[in-house]
């Protein structure tokens, strides 16, 4: 038997067993399973965690913003506060 044609043949019955096998019904019901189980938990998509990533550097930023302000008006204050 030629080599390629023996490798293509028992790749071939191979693919066949694994077609015909339970191997592909166990792996739907696995992912059904896996899915469900994820429906359940509280979880967030990755595009939701990236939106709220951006939302917090930006609110970060701008608390900054807010404090170095503050820091300044209290300076302004400090300096004409009778004493």
């Amino acid at each position: 038997m030629n080599k390629p044609n023996f490798l293509d043949d028992l790749q071939a019955k191979i693919q066949h067993a694994i077609d015909n096998s339970p191997v592909k019904d166990v792996e739907k019901n696995v992912k059904a399973m896996l899915n469900q189980g994820f429906s359940r938990l509280d979880l967030v998509t990755r595009e939701e965690f990236d939106i709220h990533v951006q939302v917090l550097a930006k609110t970060r930023s701008k608390l900054e913003e807010l404090e170095a302000r503050v820091a300044e008006l209290e300076e302004q204050l400090k300096k004409n506060a009778p004493q």
